[in-house]
């Protein structure tokens, strides 16, 4: 799956400005926590998949941290329900008070677009999670699921945030990282 092209082809529209039409949109600003401590937790626990773990997520990575072309496998559910998601990192940011990351859908993923998730400190020390994402059904599955689909995401985006937020707030072991390779 390394070799394998993202399947859309707005790739890094999630940087900034607006994002591409004819997709549904997710914008998040949320405060998680206060002060350096709780960006450095954040940070790592963004960046060694632990956020997607705790958002309730089997995490499978070509990297124990998220880079620049690493491939992660997400799965969500159980048995013959499980969806499989596949995504590579398409980009990363580690500036001072801003680091994070977005990745793209690989063929077999439920939906098509990106997904960027950055951990901000601004100047009272306020940690902040941003998450910018723009997606369209790529499946029959999701096709069919209409505004289903898009209420599953908003649930997953909760996830995310509650998960960055716990994970402000708690230490967490990022060498505890799956190392699998996905393929």
């Amino acid at each position: 799956m390394a070799a394998t092209e993202v399947t859309y082809r707005d790739v890094g529209a999630t940087r900034g400005g607006p994002l591409p039409t004819g997709y549904g949109h997710v914008h998040r600003d949320v405060s998680v926590g206060t002060g350096r401590a709780a960006f450095k937790r954040a940070v790592d626990g963004l960046f060694c998949w632990q956020m997607h773990r705790v958002a309730g997520l089997a995490v499978a990575s070509s990297d124990a941290k998220a880079t620049p072309g690493a491939v992660v496998i997400l799965r969500a559910g159980w048995g013959p329900a499980q969806l499989t998601i596949p995504c590579r990192v398409v980009y990363t940011v580690e500036e001072a008070d801003r680091r994070g990351f977005a990745y793209g859908t690989l063929p077999g993923h439920p939906e098509q677009g990106e997904e960027a998730f950055m951990v901000v400190m601004i100047g009272t020390g306020d940690v902040r999670i941003r998450i910018r994402a723009f997606s369209r059904p790529a499946s029959l599955l999701a096709r069919a699921g209409g505004p289903l689909t898009r209420m599953a995401q908003e649930y997953v985006t909760d996830r995310y945030v509650d998960a960055i937020r716990h994970l402000t707030q708690h230490r967490s072991d990022p060498r505890r990282a799956d190392r699998r390779d996905p393929g």
